[in-house]
Formats: C-alpha cells, sequence, structure tokens
C-alpha cells in the first residue's frame, strides 16, 4: 500500500533526483494497453547491445524509484495510480532532458499509453530532440 508518506518520499524522487542522459542516448518502450510485452523486450534487447543507451530506470532517478515503489506487484488500482502519477513526473522530467535522436520501442502503442499520453507530447515539446528512431520527430508514425 503507498501510503502518504511514501507517495511524497516517492514524489520528491520524482521531482529532484537525476535523470540525466547523454545526446542520442535516450530508450523509451511502450506496453501500457498492449497484449504482450514485446516492445519492452525489444528494448531491454537493445539496450544490452548498446551499452551507452539508457532507460529512464538507469537513472539515479529511476533506480531510487524502483528501489522505494519495487515492481507493483500487489498494488490495487488506486496505487497503481498513484505510482503512475509518480513516473510520470519523473519521465516528462526525463524526456525535457534529451537531446538529439530516441530511440523507441512504441509499435502499435495505444493512445491511453504512457507514451502517446505524456512522452510523446514532451517530446514535441523539447526543441533538443530532433528524430525518433533516427526519423524526424514531426513525421514519427507508430509503424516505424
Amino acid at each position: 500500500m503507498i501510503d502518504k508518506d511514501l507517495y511524497d518520499k516517492a514524489m520528491k524522487i520524482a521531482e529532484t533526483f537525476d535523470v540525466s542522459s547523454n545526446a542520442d542516448c535516450v530508450v523509451l518502450y511502450s506496453i501500457s494497453f498492449l497484449p504482450t510485452k514485446e516492445n519492452k523486450d525489444a528494448a531491454f534487447e537493445y539496450i544490452k547491445n548498446n551499452p551507452s543507451a539508457m532507460m529512464i530506470d538507469q537513472t539515479p532517478c529511476g533506480k531510487a524509484l524502483n528501489e522505494v515503489l519495487g515492481d507493483g506487484d500487489g498494488f490495487d488500482e488506486h496505487d497503481k495510480q498513484k505510482v503512475a502519477e509518480i513516473w510520470t513526473v519523473a519521465s516528462k522530467r526525463f524526456i525535457a532532458q534529451a537531446r538529439g535522436n530516441l530511440t523507441a520501442f512504441v509499435k502499435n502503442a495505444d493512445p491511453r499509453s504512457v507514451f502517446r499520453s505524456v512522452e510523446l507530447p514532451a517530446i514535441m515539446r523539447n526543441p533538443a530532440i530532433k528524430t525518433i528512431n533516427g526519423i524526424d520527430k514531426n513525421q514519427f508514425t507508430f509503424s516505424d
């Protein structure tokens, strides 16, 4: 259960801990509302084969959130919503500092997904992000 103290502690981490990455290194994936974890598996395989690439989980912020919140098993829907709020804050910051090309495993990303509802709008607002998967971010489609 996520009580107020745990929520406040995790939110402070999301708001303040380091989310920085080098240019052209950010990797994102989308699995929300999808029937498989195909995009996540592909992202982890990419990370394994590209040591300079990184996901938010590998930042000091992501590591601390994973330590405090765990993997989310056993949370009820109310707590899952709180966890999503916390990770959304961290994700927006992660995207805001990103630059260059992002690598995104978002095949068939659902419009309700964090990628489509939070991260993609943040990508579009960040002038330092030029491309997604090597494609001009303004031309990117979910079949790419």
